[in-house]
């Protein structure tokens, strides 16, 4: 059975070298004659291998040793709450930057917790681009400024850190974290849920400035408070083991493809010429400003909505899966993470010129 080019946007497809490492070590793991799923979390060797993914992935990212790097559970959402909870008091309030669906869940769910200031709101209100940080209505006593540095539903993404605020940034950047170099420096918190650029659905990686421990609220779950997973490297409680092994399996693969810099040499490249292929149709279109589209989710209508499905069907059928648009905002959407080759961005170029001119 051949590979398709999967483009969906999480679980997103992993590195095919990952892939067949891990189907080659399934049945017996480092000579244990058990499968990393079988070992003991507190065992020499899941340590050790827990161990070398976090060292190769602070070696990627160039993480300060002041940073924590936690590995939990419960995705990123769960860290919608465990934000508030671990980094204000009952009352303390903090800004938050919605761009699209996810950093809009974020401040929801934050509410609960705290006082959110939205101190700004898409582009004139609309999930088509980012607003003038200048014009932000941030708040002098802030806890945190919260930003989804990439909205993987409508293709949103910030190319630059914004420097207006002295309060923590805390940024989701579970389709930002590997794509590029980052100045992790510039961040109080980053979180990020696996399944974009880090391997399987399951686990989440948190980087935490160590100023930022030991202020949960004695509410906070013990498996939710920083401070006590960083004092038991993630172990607290039973870590999704493989899901680690396999982020770790990913973590080499981008260093030995050419870490960081390779990633974003690639990815920019990709998501400018699937672009530059859109802006040049008056078949397909992409509504957001080019100053803020993102490189990992490229959202596109066909002038026709009609045509959508046989559009669906006929890309399927020729091993082009998952291009179907998230159901809030319809068309279609490419994701083009990190394992997903050029091949199959000319592949899908192909067919869309294609397409349009049989169809257009």
């Amino acid at each position: 059975m051949s590979r398709v080019y999967n483009f969906s946007p999480g679980p997103a497809a992993l590195p095919t070298a990952v892939l067949e490492q891990a189907q080659s070590e399934l049945l017996d793991w480092h000579g244990t004659g058990m499968s990393v799923m079988e070992v003991s979390h507190r065992g020499k060797h899941f340590v050790e291998c827990a161990l070398r993914a976090e060292g190769v992935f602070r070696e990627l990212l160039g993480i300060p040793e002041e940073y924590k790097v936690l590995f939990l559970q419960g995705g990123a959402t769960l860290q919608f709450s465990a934000i508030p909870l671990n980094l204000t008091n009952p009352g303390e309030s903090a800004d938050y930057i919605t761009t699209g669906n996810w950093s809009k869940k974020a401040a929801n769910e934050a509410q609960r917790y705290l006082d959110v200031n939205v101190a700004a709101n898409g582009l004139n209100g609309e999930y088509v681009g980012i607003s003038d940080p200048l014009t932000w209505k941030l708040r002098e006593d802030s806890s945190y400024l919260h930003l989804a540095m990439n909205e993987t539903v409508v293709g949103v993404e910030f190319h630059n850190i914004p420097d207006v605020s002295s309060s923590p940034i805390v940024a989701d950047m579970s389709s930002t974290l590997l794509s590029r170099p980052i100045d992790i420096s510039r961040f109080g918190l980053i979180y990020a849920g696996a399944q974009k650029n880090i391997g399987p659905a399951g686990i989440t990686v948190v980087i935490v400035h160590e100023d930022l421990l030991g202020k949960a609220r004695p509410e906070t779950p013990t498996v939710a408070n920083y401070k006590v997973m960083a004092d038991s490297d993630s172990m607290s409680n039973t870590p999704p083991t493989f899901n680690w092994y396999i982020a770790g399996l990913v973590f080499d693969w981008v260093k030995n493809e050419g870490g960081l810099v390779e990633m974003e040499a690639r990815n920019k490249r990709k998501s400018e010429k699937l672009y530059a292929s859109i802006d040049a149709s008056d078949f397909y279109t992409n509504p957001v400003d080019p100053k803020y589209r993102s490189w990992m989710n490229v959202p596109f209508t066909l002038a026709d909505p009609g045509l959508d499905q046989l559009f669906l069907d006929e890309s399927s059928e020729i091993g082009l899966a998952n291009l179907k648009g998230h159901r809030l905002v319809g068309g279609m959407r490419a994701s083009i993470y990190n394992a997903m080759p050029e091949e199959g961005v000319d592949a899908l170029l192909e067919f869309m010129n294609d397409f349009q001119a049989r169809y257009g």
